[in-house]
């Protein structure tokens, strides 16, 4: 079990399945809740540690969520949490990660608004720097740009909007980014100095391209699977080199893309050459790049392998 070191930071994954010695049961801290996620209905082994994490972070509700890796066969109502200990949580709730806010839902299904295993990627934004050598912004605050497609809750953006980047912020869902401008407004960014799209993300692809736009910062982190009206069905794992070749010629010359991919079926390896190839097919050279690890929360073992791939690519 973790015990959430960082005072800035109180959501983090306490327990990562088979890596830390729980076969299917992982467990997040949700600032003061816990969410418990296994296929199977917890064990009374499983319920006891429970009982003691909680007493032992001070945890208010626990919740538990059937874990159902199809989320394109699961339903909003099966895929929320329901609660199984303590107090409930209100509709929307504060964390705090590296610093800054963002709000919380247990309610809403699929995710609470936040995705903890991209921790360390924001707090490369926050930071400006990527590793030795390659700092992410060399323009000066208050003249960067950046482009979140399927932008979520905009947690990438109130990174950058923080470090003096206006951002635009794409999406499909018009809750998504409704939430995102709360989530600026909580880390006292006003959401008006930023542009909040809604509509298809390859349509809209399409436009900011035949417009000229071009970013300092090109954030791509699409969902495994979705579908729309006027894209058909994206899958990652079959897609995701035709997404780098579309979203390419938006990078300026010397700016940053940032590709990102939780698809089980799509490996590292492939991942990187279906980025590379994407950036390549548009004549254009990768000058530094730099393939970030999962964070020390999501332990990877022979049993618990590695599924985030990320990529942070600086562009000729």
């Amino acid at each position: 079990m973790r015990s959430g070191q960082d005072p800035k930071t109180n959501a983090y994954r306490l327990v990562h399945g088979q890596a830390d010695g729980w076969k299917d049961l992982y467990v997040d801290r949700l600032g003061d809740f816990l969410l418990m996620q296994s296929p199977l209905p917890l064990s009374e082994l499983q319920v006891d540690a429970t009982k003691k994490w909680k007493n032992a972070l001070k945890i208010k509700g626990v919740y538990y969520k059937k874990l159902n890796r199809l989320v394109q066969q699961s339903t909003p109502a099966s895929a929320s949490p329901r609660l199984i200990m303590g107090l409930e949580a209100p509709d929307e709730f504060e964390v705090m990660e590296n610093g800054l806010k963002y709000h919380l839902s247990l309610k809403q299904g699929y995710s609470t608004g936040l995705f903890l295993d991209m921790r360390e990627n924001r707090q490369r934004i926050l930071a400006n720097h990527i590793k030795p050598g390659f700092t992410l912004f060399n323009s000066a605050p208050g003249t960067i740009t950046m482009l979140n497609i399927f932008s979520y809750t905009c947690s990438f953006s109130v990174c950058a909007a923080r470090m003096g980047a206006t951002t635009v912020n794409l999406d499909l869902s018009r809750k998504y980014l409704d939430w995102g401008r709360d989530n600026f407004r909580l880390n006292q960014v006003n959401p008006k100095d930023h542009d909040f799209i809604y509509g298809d993300a390859l349509e809209w692809i399409k436009r900011l391209v035949k417009r000229g736009d071009k970013y300092d910062l090109v954030v791509l982190d699409p969902p495994t699977f979705s579908r729309s009206k006027q894209s058909g069905v994206f899958m990652a794992k079959r897609d995701y080199g035709n997404l780098a070749k579309a979203a390419t010629p938006l990078v300026r010359k010397g700016g940053v893309l940032l590709a990102c991919c939780n698809a089980a079926g799509l490996g590292n390896a492939r991942f990187r050459e279906e980025v590379r190839r994407g950036v390549r097919s548009c004549g254009r050279k990768i000058a530094l790049s730099f393939s970030a690890m999962q964070p020390p929360d999501f332990p990877i073992t022979k049993n618990e392998s590695a599924y985030l791939k990320v990529s942070w690519l600086r562009l000729d």
